[in-house]
């Protein structure tokens, strides 16, 4: 079995955890079978949609990924799931907490992150649930339209035990829904734990 990170990682990436870190999430995704597919675009802010998100399995393997990568990938997460201790964690994992229910303040909070740090990653599921949805919420497009970063598309693939990444970025234009088809057809073929897009 090949290593799980086989990517060089972008020069532009926001990077964080030390080597040692990295090396034992290496080697748990390895003991796991899971691995990424895909390389990340080199730019220094970048907004990443990832789908389906099916499972509460999905954050283990995607923050064993994340640290084994050594990126900084900034992630937003229900704010109910930030009760003491796991909260500290969250956050020193790069969780961000949120409100749900106020989308608008969700939007605002992640422009300011984006204008504040002129190199950062964030990551949303945009299905907004671990539940099957007909309609992707659409503060991801809001986001990457105010805050002038490009979008990035991952999938999580089940059968295969796998994150992806796909190739190149998708720009948010004026047409919100054309934007969020593009994005759901790339991500169409994989299967989470539980569902498909």
């Amino acid at each position: 079995m090949g290593k799980p990170i086989e990517q060089d990682i972008p020069s532009l990436a926001p990077r964080c955890y030390p080597r040692l870190l990295r090396a034992f999430a290496s080697t748990c995704l390895r003991l796991l079978g899971w691995k990424l597919k895909g390389s990340f675009p080199n730019e220094k802010q970048l907004l990443i949609v990832i789908a389906p998100h099916s499972s509460a399995w999905d954050a283990l393997y995607g923050l064993l990924i994340k640290i084994a990568l050594g990126v900084d990938i900034r992630f937003l997460a229900k704010h109910e799931a930030f009760w003491f201790p796991l909260g500290v964690l969250l956050k020193g994992l790069g969780a961000i907490p949120i409100d749900r229910r106020a989308a608008h303040g969700v939007v605002g909070e992640t422009v300011a992150g984006f204008r504040n740090n002129p190199n950062a990653w964030f990551l949303l599921a945009p299905e907004g649930t671990r539940k099957a949805v007909t309609k992707w919420k659409s503060g991801f497009w809001h986001i990457a339209r105010q805050a002038k970063v490009p979008v990035c598309a991952m999938y999580i693939h089940y059968p295969e035990k796998c994150f992806g990444v796909i190739e190149g970025t998708f720009a948010m234009t004026a047409d919100m829904e054309g934007d969020i088809a593009r994005i759901r057809a790339a991500l169409a073929p994989y299967q989470g734990k539980l569902r498909g897009v």
